[in-house]
């Protein structure tokens, strides 16, 4: 009878032992969804910096070619046929 009472007592603190666990194992659930949120919002906020940047170094680029187009427009037009004589070179290849 009295090994009856030990291994009660030992189930019951195993399975006391096992929802503490399962409690422990919620909690870090839950704090690793919060840090997932956080990491998604960082990781947008990221993301639209990138955009904002390569959009304005774009229109800078874009503003310095009209600009040199405006200045030699003759250079420019040579230039873009012997980019483009390139490209029909590469193409056939």
């Amino acid at each position: 009878m009295a090994e009856t009472k030990t291994a009660s007592a030992q189930t019951a603190s195993a399975q006391a032992h096992a929802e503490t666990a399962i409690e422990d194992l919620g909690v870090q659930i839950a704090a690793l969804r919060e840090d997932l949120s956080r990491l998604s919002q960082s990781m947008a906020a990221v993301g639209q910096g990138a955009k904002s940047v390569v959009t304005e170094e774009a229109q800078e680029i874009t503003e310095r070619v009209r600009d040199k187009v405006r200045e030699e427009p003759i250079l420019m037009l040579v230039a873009a046929a012997g980019i483009g004589y390139l490209f029909g070179l590469l193409g056939r290849r």
